[in-house]
């Protein structure tokens, strides 16, 4: 342990090898209501970004990290209050390399989780625009922009919006699951929240891509459609409106960004992890 009272990254990273085995033996039933919690979570931060990014605020970097300090919200609740986050369990590789998990076990936890992340963010989009009416004017304008420009099919660049998309999931969870290894690695709620903040801030106000806030983002989009004023107040066609659709969600981005997320998060951090400090020691399973 460092002398600041943290686990130093060697401790930090056989724990993360006990934490993953400890989720793949939740109940199903505790792991997608865990599941649940934390789409609803990822959705709060998702709506607050899209709140403050709406009108005023002069210069695209400054919207960007306001966007993305107000998101981390999300991850805050998940890490203190307690949940289980699809892109955050990708850690679990960590696990499986160590032999403390089966293959299936792994797959059997992001599975549930996942579903639990999709449910628990719609419901939230659906609370926001159908139940509460905030997503009729100007904020609703922006729900549609923000779903719009992560469902639309214009290439990025030399690459495809999906390699495109995909790479910018890699970056993504990348960020993340460093936030999660080092609110684990903190001994306080406070160094906790400062582990959530930073690389959140980081990953939104660069414009990397999560599948859990798209879970929400594209959603609260999609509903938001159905208000003459957040359609105006989109300025978008109706070719492009058209264009924001269930099919689009998947096609578009969730698949793309979500293969992107499982390397950012399970290979560039959890596996190099563990070949870095675990691979060889004790916590490692034999045979």
């Amino acid at each position: 342990m460092s002398d600041n009272g943290a686990l130093s990254p060697p401790e930090l990273s056989k724990a993360l090898a006990a934490i993953g085995e400890a989720k793949a033996s939740l109940p199903m039933g505790r792991m997608f209501l865990l599941g649940l919690l934390a789409g609803v979570y990822i959705g709060f931060g998702s709506h607050l970004a899209t709140t403050v990014s709406t009108g005023g605020v002069a210069y695209f970097g400054l919207t960007k990290f306001l966007a993305g300090s107000v998101f981390s919200v999300g991850l805050m609740l998940i890490v203190v209050a307690g949940a289980e986050l699809f892109t955050g369990n990708n850690l679990m590789t960590v696990s499986l390399c160590s032999r403390r998990i089966l293959f299936w076990g792994m797959l059997r936890n992001w599975g549930v989780v996942y579903l639990g992340n999709l449910l628990g963010s719609i419901f939230l989009a659906l609370l926001v625009a159908r139940g509460s009416g905030l997503l009729v004017g100007q904020v609703g304008g922006t729900a549609i922009q923000i779903a719009a420009a992560k469902t639309s099919s214009v290439p990025c660049g030399d690459v495809s919006h999906n390699v495109a998309f995909f790479l910018r999931g890699i970056g993504c969870n990348w960020l993340v699951c460093l936030a999660v290894m080092m609110a684990v690695a903190s001994k306080d709620v406070t160094g906790k929240l400062l582990a959530c903040f930073f690389p959140i801030m980081a990953f939104v106000s660069m414009g990397f891509e999560h599948c859990v806030a798209n879970m929400y983002f594209i959603p609260a989009g999609i509903f938001a459609k159905s208000f003459a004023e957040a359609r105006i107040a989109s300025g978008l066609s109706p070719g492009d409106l058209a264009a924001l659709n269930w099919g689009a969600m998947w096609t578009q981005n969730l698949v793309s960004v979500t293969l992107g997320n499982i390397v950012g998060g399970g290979v560039f951090a959890g596996m190099v992890y563990f070949y870095v400090y675990v691979r060889g020691t004790e916590v490692c399973k034999r045979g």
